[in-house]
């Protein structure tokens, strides 16, 4: 096969998740373009999922039900089925454990897969992934992409590179060939704040990335794009974890500005940009920070630091809001900013979180909560569709 020896990492991502779990219980909708959508009548008249036949069309996950209906006349619309995505996600990990002792879920419909010496129970790693996906396909009727490598990165990436129905390896050493020619947006984990400043400093592919000087990218992102630079060289170390905790014990992003800012609205937006970035980490973290911080970079490099205690959040919301009030209580007007940063720190390890896309639409009294089933679904949404399809007007204080 070819495959250099040491650990083998699957992730199984399942096709069209919420469209075809709805396929699979009313055979009706089977070759007919189809979507899963909310209330046209509510704000939450988008679509959240397509399957293959409407996607043909140009349907697309976040357009309006009305747009999606003006491109695709005959496109069925049926509203989400409460309980029936969980049900079915339930079943297809049921069938994963069967394969590997260790699962780590990523999302409600794909999950990574520790496989390592198990190949001497099922066979060579592309075997194993034929039988997992037959599997869930006549047992549920549901389709799924699997991703084969020795890291949870690359298994990600190669998940993404073959839909539906697709098997791809992808190891380190077919990353200079597979991986690097691909443009910056493709790479598991990178938003579309991220990529416009890779841009700016002449990144447009993962391979630019993977070769860029260490100075450059310290500069620009500090230690987060070194991390970004040993991901896109196809380096992870992370392990698969039944529950992962993180180890992490702060999150933060800055970015040194093009030019001196010394207007406050500029000064908003450089925040809410980074206060996105931090947020949809530590969401995908489980992360809760006690405190928010800003560093503020003057023009003549002198540098302060300070911080406010929050409820513990990992809402953009919070972030952003406390980071502006700490903004306009510390920002010396007279002098112009060249660099800011924010960030969260002190996790709350009490506070577990239990919140999934299929909870959009149900209207609950406590506004945070509804706050977070939104930027989780927002976070869904832009990992498995791209960072462009939803973006965030304003934060506006009500």
């Amino acid at each position: 096969m070819g495959r250099p020896e040491g650990k083998i990492i699957f992730l199984v991502d399942m096709n069209a998740f919420f469209i075809s779990c709805e396929m699979s219980v009313n055979p009706e909708l089977k070759g007919r373009p189809a979507a899963v959508a909310g209330d046209p009548k509510s704000r939450s008249g988008i679509i959240l999922a397509a399957n293959y036949e409407a996607r043909a069309y140009g349907v697309k996950t976040t357009m309006l039900v009305h747009e999606a209906m003006s491109i695709c006349p005959g496109l069925v619309i049926v509203p989400p089925t409460r309980g029936l995505y969980e049900k079915k996600s339930n079943e297809f990990m049921e069938i994963l454990a069967r394969y590997a002792p260790v699962i780590q879920k990523n999302s409600i419909d794909e999950a990574w897969l520790d496989l390592t010496g198990c190949e001497k129970l099922f066979g060579e790693p592309v075997a194993i992934a034929q039988r997992i996906m037959k599997e869930i396909q006549y047992e549920l009727d549901l389709w799924c992409s699997i991703g084969i490598s020795e890291n949870k990165f690359l298994a990600k990436m190669a998940s993404e590179m073959k839909k539906p129905l697709g098997i791809t390896e992808l190891w380190k050493k077919d990353v200079p060939e597979k991986m690097w020619p691909l443009e910056i947006r493709q790479m598991y984990g990178i938003g579309s704040r991220t990529e416009e400043r890779l841009k700016k400093i002449g990144i447009l592919t993962i391979g630019d990335l993977a070769q860029c000087d260490d100075r450059i990218l310290s500069e620009t992102f500090g230690r987060y794009g070194l991390e970004l630079k040993r991901l896109a060289n196809g380096i992870d170390d992370s392990p698969v974890e039944p529950e992962p905790k993180s180890s992490t014990r702060s999150i933060s992003r800055s970015t040194t500005l093009a030019r001196d800012i010394t207007g406050m609205d500029e000064a908003r937006t450089v925040l809410l940009s980074l206060a996105e970035e931090v947020g949809e980490e530590a969401r995908r973290s489980d992360f809760r920070g006690k405190s928010v911080q800003i560093v503020i970079r003057y023009n003549d490099f002198t540098t302060i630091t300070r911080q406010k205690t929050i409820v513990p959040s990992y809402l953009t919301r919070d972030i952003y809001r406390t980071g502006v009030e700490l903004l306009a209580e510390h920002w010396d007007r007279r002098r112009p900013i060249r660099l800011l940063g924010i960030g969260i720190s002190n996790v709350d390890e009490e506070m577990p979180v239990q919140l999934s896309i299929f909870d959009i639409n149900e209207e609950l009294p406590d506004s945070v909560k509804k706050e977070e089933k939104l930027e989780r679904a927002i976070d869904s949404i832009r990992s498995r569709f791209g960072s462009d399809v939803v973006k965030r007007a304003s934060l506006m204080d009500k």
